[in-house]
């Protein structure tokens, strides 16, 4: 077991510098300023953390699909989980960090089968937002993810839920045939046993990402787009919508390529770039851990094996006040959080 962990270790750590040396180079030799450019501009390197208020958990990169935007590049085939003894790390964290909300992710994290053991333990902790990152359909998946809406209820999980449109088609074209109608059909589950209604304590939120080479439209305006079209043809409710832009790894990185879409893409992200929008980024105020405990400034960092800049780089070393006293790291894929209005988990940061 040991052995198979580290040689997925070693194939995530390949991809992932060559992936970064593709971003430092790329179509920047000399003709765009690099990230770390506009933070000098502002004053704002090296950029530096606030108060924690996110610790972000991925459970495992397993997921029941295979989206063409995902940059954690999850899918069915994956076998990177966090194991117990992981989470048992994180649970000793999770009782003294300054955090309020802890945010589980994947791939789909409901796959990982300590899951449900690890939200009763956490529940028990009295973390005051607990979130899970679901894409939906993982709920029609299987007969053992049909309860899954009960589950939450009961350990008041707020469910963050992937939906990329509220139209068939352009759901299905990116996350593949069947999406829709399932993701439909988990959302009225939800909203069944209260999930996003009126005068309910349990939040339901959804999160849109663009299906191809471009930046995410308005948050508010589309938020209400969504709200009509979901009312009027399915009788959904729902909390919020975040919008969050494609940052070019993993996956996406090599769809933009693939489709030659990669340097236009870029130039739209650095021309879109927004001082405002650093003061909030999430790696500001978020910690993430991987799947094997290792700790990093974001969810992208983690993709590209960034290791946060500090002595203590794994949860069994956790030491709040050390890490606070981090410097961030940065590269070109950080023009994709501070474009136009920003990008983070939580949606726009401006």
């Amino acid at each position: 077991m040991a052995t198979k962990s580290l040689l997925a270790r070693k194939k995530l750590m390949a991809k992932a510098e060559e992936q970064l040396k593709f971003l430092s180079n790329g179509i920047f030799n000399n003709e765009l300023p690099t990230f770390k450019n506009q933070l000098e501009k502002i004053n704002d390197f090296p950029l530096k953390p606030k108060s924690l208020e996110i610790l972000q958990l991925n459970l495992g990169y397993m997921c029941n699909q295979v989206c063409e935007h995902c940059h954690v590049d999850a899918g069915p085939d994956r076998k990177e989980i966090m194991t117990k003894d992981t989470m048992l790390q994180c649970l000793e964290v999770i009782k003294s960090t300054s955090a309020h909300t802890l945010d589980l992710t994947g791939g789909a994290p409901e796959m990982n089968p300590n899951f449900r053991w690890f939200v009763k333990e956490a529940a028990k902790l009295g973390v005051k937002d607990f979130i899970v990152r679901s894409n939906l359909t993982i709920i029609r998946a299987n007969k053992k993810y049909y309860d899954l809406p009960q589950f939450f209820k009961k350990h008041n999980v707020h469910v963050v839920s992937s939906m990329p449109h509220w139209t068939r088609g352009k759901t299905d074209k990116q996350r593949g045939e069947g999406v829709f109608d399932k993701s439909i059909k988990a959302l009225q589950e939800l909203n069944a046993v209260g999930y996003g209604m009126p005068n309910s304590k349990l939040k339901l939120d959804l999160v849109y990402n663009p299906s191809g080479a471009f930046l995410p439209s308005n948050q508010e305006a589309l938020e209400q787009d969504f709200k009509i079209a979901l009312k009027e043809d399915f009788g959904i409710e729902f909390n919020s919508l975040f919008t969050i832009t494609n940052l070019p790894i993993s996956r996406y990185l090599d769809y933009l390529i693939a489709s030659n879409n990669y340097e236009d893409y870029m130039y739209k992200l650095v021309d879109a770039y927004n001082p405002a929008a650093v003061k909030n980024v999430m790696c500001r105020n978020t910690l993430s851990v991987s799947w094997d405990g290792w700790l990093y400034d974001c969810d992208f960092n983690q993709m590209l094996e960034m290791k946060v800049n500090s002595r203590i780089q794994h949860i069994k070393d956790y030491n709040e006040d050390q890490l606070q006293d981090r410097t961030i790291c940065i590269s070109q894929h950080c023009y994709g959080c501070t474009a136009g209005a920003g990008s983070s988990c939580q949606g726009s940061v401006v």
